[in-house]
């Protein structure tokens, strides 16, 4: 009988505790959930960063609301909301469960994606409307008091399986944040 290579793994158990970086840069919005204080907060924040970044390639220089509801493309930017919310909504559900499993806890802290997620989701709430900087802030600030404040389902979410139930209650929260920016854009705020 011969013995096990010392190089190769000789339990499963052994190559699943891998270190899964790509994963880990993911569920850390790249390095945002290392940050000591509020690593939720800058989540949130890549969240916005990321919503300016896809608008200010999408919409020309200086476009008003009246010129993105005229035009044909007018659609286009939403259309790319929705399908970067979807992208990062999954690779988050994945990179979240992967990180959760190496780190062995069911939600750890620095995992921050699914901030980004909610955050991305709370923009929905402007439609067709640029998000100039009141509606990014009002947004960020209806989102971030969702998400801590967890209302019906969303503290029922975290219950969900792996990535899902870390993913799932700030999705709930960044519905909340959408309802309530539409709200206040239907008012004229």
């Amino acid at each position: 009988m011969s013995e096990p290579s010392p190089n190769l793994p000789t339990t499963t158990a052994s190559s699943g505790n891998r270190n899964p970086r790509v994963s880990l840069g993911v569920a850390t919005a790249f390095g945002l959930g290392y940050l000591p204080k509020a690593p939720g907060t800058f989540g949130s924040l890549a969240g916005v960063a990321l919503t300016v970044f896809y608008w200010s390639l999408l919409v020309p220089s200086g476009a008003t609301d009246v010129y993105l509801r005229d035009h044909y493309f007018a659609v286009a930017p939403q259309g790319v909301a929705i399908l970067i919310a979807v992208f990062v909504a999954g690779i988050g559900v994945v990179a979240a469960d992967r990180a959760a499993k190496y780190i062995g806890q069911k939600d750890p802290q620095i995992v921050v994606i699914d901030e980004v997620s909610g955050q991305l989701i709370s923009y929905f709430g402007i439609g067709a409307a640029l998000p100039n900087w009141k509606y990014l802030l009002l947004g960020f600030i209806l989102f971030r008091v969702f998400d801590i404040w967890k209302p019906f389902p969303a503290r029922q979410a975290e219950s969900l399986p792996g990535g899902l139930g870390i993913m799932a209650d700030d999705w709930i929260a960044g519905i909340y944040a959408a309802l309530g920016l539409w709200a206040a854009r239907a008012l004229g705020l």
